[in-house]
């Protein structure tokens, strides 16, 4: 995985209170972890049509390299 992944994390104090979100949606990259621990990629992208694979990838980037 190329740190371009991380492009699709964004920050905005408008949206979300300025969490880390996907591409601007309201989606927090918190939120995407969390429903990774219960649902399998190919789950949430059925339930999110707006979210697309790379996005979960680059989600898990991110948490790696925050811990």
């Amino acid at each position: 995985m190329s740190s371009n992944f991380l492009q699709r994390i964004t920050y905005n104090p408008d949206i979300c209170h300025g969490k880390p979100c996907i591409r601007g949606l309201r989606y927090p990259v918190e939120f995407i972890l969390e429903l990774l621990g219960s649902m399998t990629i190919d789950e949430i992208l059925e339930d999110y049509d707006d979210l697309e694979r790379e996005d979960i990838f680059a989600t898990l980037q991110f948490a790696v390299r925050l811990s």
